[in-house]
């Protein structure tokens, strides 16, 4: 059966993607679009002239939407992280008016070429784009989902893999909510080792769980203001939902998923597999973190009903 995922923006980060799966062998198929048609056109080439040394056949086409209908997985990667300079508020929510308006675009052709696979958006501000794909495109919520805190909590780990000096794949947890400035880390889940986080951090005394969890936060931050733009980490995360969707994996990530309780899109673990979100899953979090929860879908909610108001105005 022939594997094939469309790559819907060439950036930074739908390059990077699309190198990954090129490299992984990860498709048999790979169709990449973009308004930039030189751009696009390079990034052909570039990836053509790879084809003689990489270990598996990958065939390409470009700009080619009536080629998505049948795709196993689209990712959206449009967006202008230019927007944002150094004197940034550090705020996702400033690409909002480009990506709202291309979600509405990009969803309205690919609901006319009848798309039925699996949307998976990258594109900020995630959690809001994710529902307005959902709203234009048509699809079944669990057809639509955002990579949402799956970067997050790989950084999550990461900094607590530092503090600890072990590797970050025995860090196990989550970062949860808004990918953005409302998101937050439930330590209650949080384990190292076996060993749960709070417990440990009691015992040394020295590790800062509020430092560890705005070291999480803001370290998509500290690499923007390096090089303008973030690539691998994100294109990393996307790599892993598209392959546990490709391989009806039936794991558990946690992604921007619609919850029902709050009536919109969130980072929360759900189990992934070839129709989406299989399963919804329902964490046993403290009181604060069910209101930090809470807090965080409800902006986003807000958000979209306000975007979603102003598109349909337009």
């Amino acid at each position: 059966m022939t594997r094939k995922v469309g790559v819907i923006g060439q950036g930074h980060v739908g390059e990077t993607l699309a190198n990954n799966l090129l490299v992984t062998g990860t498709v048999d198929e790979l169709v990449l679009v973009d308004t930039d048609q030189k751009k696009l056109n390079a990034n052909v080439t570039d990836f053509e002239d790879a084809a003689a040394n990489l270990p598996t056949h990958t065939r390409i086409r470009k700009n080619d939407y009536a080629a998505l209908a049948d795709a196993d997985v689209v990712v959206i990667a449009v967006g202008n992280i230019g927007i944002q300079n150094d004197d940034a508020k550090h705020d996702r929510f400033m690409e909002l008016k480009v990506t709202s308006r291309a979600a509405k675009e990009v969803g309205t052709k690919l609901k006319e070429v009848g798309f039925k696979g699996v949307l998976v958006s990258i594109s900020n501000p995630c959690d809001v784009i994710a529902a307005l794909f959902q709203k234009y495109t048509g699809l079944p919520k669990k057809r639509v989902i955002g990579t949402g805190t799956l970067l997050d909590t790989a950084r999550l780990k990461k900094v607590v893999g530092q503090a600890l000096d072990v590797d970050p794949r025995s860090v196990s947890g989550y970062a949860l909510g808004e990918h953005g400035n409302s998101q937050f880390a439930a330590w209650s889940q949080v384990r190292v080792l076996g060993q749960q986080i709070t417990d440990l951090a009691a015992v040394s005394g020295q590790l800062d769980l509020e430092d560890l969890a705005e070291a999480t936060k803001a370290g998509g931050y500290t690499v923007f203001h390096g090089k303008y733009y973030t690539n691998f980490g994100i294109a990393a995360a996307a790599l892993r939902l598209v392959t546990a969707i490709l391989n009806d994996a039936n794991i558990e990530l946690p992604v921007s998923n619609f919850r029902e309780e709050y009536g919109t899109y969130c980072g929360y673990p759900a189990v992934i597999g070839q129709q989406g979100v299989v399963k919804p899953l329902q964490l046993n979090l403290t009181a604060e973190e069910e209101r930090q929860l809470a807090a965080s879908a409800n902006y986003i909610k807000d958000r979209f009903d306000e975007v979603a108001q102003q598109l349909e105005a337009e």
